[in-house]
């Protein structure tokens, strides 16, 4: 009987827990899903998502200097051509554009209006994308889930413009941290600009809007690419090829008070280079010319030059005590045969003449008088020709 109890109490103790474990990992189940509802966003990307690629600003009082660059970038450049290629959707790889593209029009990353140098990325200057679409001739229809508030289009393949977005507008913005004594760069925005044949003829560019690079970042961060013909191994995403600066852009406006473009500051070609070249050299160089070294690398930099010093000195010293050269002539610096053959030669030349320096019995010419002088002078002169 003791142990019929036992086994009961036993059985409805290991019931009663393997319940409450069924209810705890509904419990759970249902926490789990509540929770991924309030994570993620209604644009497609979780907020865990976004942190893994979001950066600090730095503190305002950490910020000794900083600059808005514009760029432009050409993709008919070498170094830039991994933003074009594709044209076409290939295994589920897209262009950079055509990724831009589909992000805006399906809703998941707002677009900004191009203000020419006073953009400002908030709500009141958001782009009403079916106007976008509409001002850009891009053919688009209502996606599903499309409302007033939040409108969704779909963009067939071959409706894209992808050929006629031959350039990117990119702003800069440099930043010196004094507390990290170093510069910092990064990219805030990128804008595609369609190239177009304008209405009298002639290539005409039309900038289409502005996204924020910290929204677009997620989505291209897992897009691979290769850089180079020459090694085909897609080791660089699109985030890497702007974090880490792989473009190749040329500085076509900076942040000024007048709101002036590098062509309108500097019309001369030859001048605006120079400046634009003295922009960059001053942004890479600018935490060189604040740094100030410890005592212990002072140290190391003076023992550095006064060794550079003393080897110029024993370089100028052994330079010194070399002898001068002389001055070798074609004769002294023939071969040593040639130098055999030459004195035998010379001597066969000694022999022969003085062989030839014995005196000889030679009749000298008569002189007469009279006429035949004349005629002996004649004779002398052209035995003397032959001889000779």
């Amino acid at each position: 009987m003791i142990k019929r109890l036992f086994l009961i109490s036993l059985l409805s103790a290991f019931f009663f827990s393997l319940s409450a474990q069924v209810e705890n990992a509904g419990g759970v189940r249902k926490r789990s899903e509540n929770e991924r509802k309030t994570v993620a966003g209604p644009k497609g990307t979780t907020e865990r998502m976004q942190s893994l690629f979001s950066e600090n600003d730095t503190h305002d009082a950490d910020i000794e200097y900083q600059r808005q660059i514009y760029r432009e970038l050409d993709l008919t450049k070498p170094q830039n051509a991994a933003l074009y290629f594709p044209e076409d959707i290939i295994d589920g790889k897209e262009n950079l554009f055509r990724t831009i593209l589909r992000l805006v029009v399906e809703g998941q990353i707002p677009a900004y209006e191009y203000l020419d140098g006073r953009e400002i990325f908030s709500d009141n200057y958001k782009v009403n994308v079916g106007d976008m679409l509409e001002r850009f001739d891009i053919y688009a229809q209502e996606g599903k889930g499309s409302t007033e508030r939040n409108p969704k289009f779909i963009i067939e393949e071959a409706d894209v413009p992808v050929q006629q977005v031959l350039n990117y507008y990119i702003i800069e913005k440099w930043e010196f941290d004094r507390r990290s004594n170093s510069m910092k760069t990064k990219v805030e925005a990128i804008c595609p600009v369609l190239t177009r044949t304008g209405d009298f003829g002639g290539e005409a560019r039309y900038p289409m809007f502005w996204v924020k690079y910290d929204a677009l970042r997620p989505h291209i961060a897992s897009q691979f690419t290769f850089l180079s013909d020459d090694n085909n191994i897609e080791r660089y995403t699109f985030d890497d090829f702007f974090t880490l600066g792989l473009y190749d852009g040329e500085i076509y406006k900076t942040r000024n008070l007048r709101n002036l473009s590098m062509a309108q500051m500097f019309p001369d070609e030859d001048d605006r280079k120079r400046a634009q070249d003295s922009i960059d050299n001053r942004l890479r160089s600018y935490g060189k010319d604040l740094w100030v070294p410890t005592r212990e690398e002072y140290l190391a930099m003076r023992e550095k030059e006064e060794k550079a010093k003393a080897a110029a000195e024993k370089a100028a010293l052994s330079a010194d005590d070399i002898p001068e050269r002389t001055v070798v002539t074609d004769s002294e610096s023939a071969a040593p045969e040639e130098k055999k053959s030459g004195a035998s030669s010379r001597a066969k030349k000694r022999s022969s003449t003085k062989k030839s320096s014995a005196p000889k019995s030679t009749k000298k010419p008569k002189v007469s008088s009279g006429n035949n002088s004349s005629a002996n002078s004649a004779a002398a002169k052209s035995v003397r020709r032959r001889r000779r």
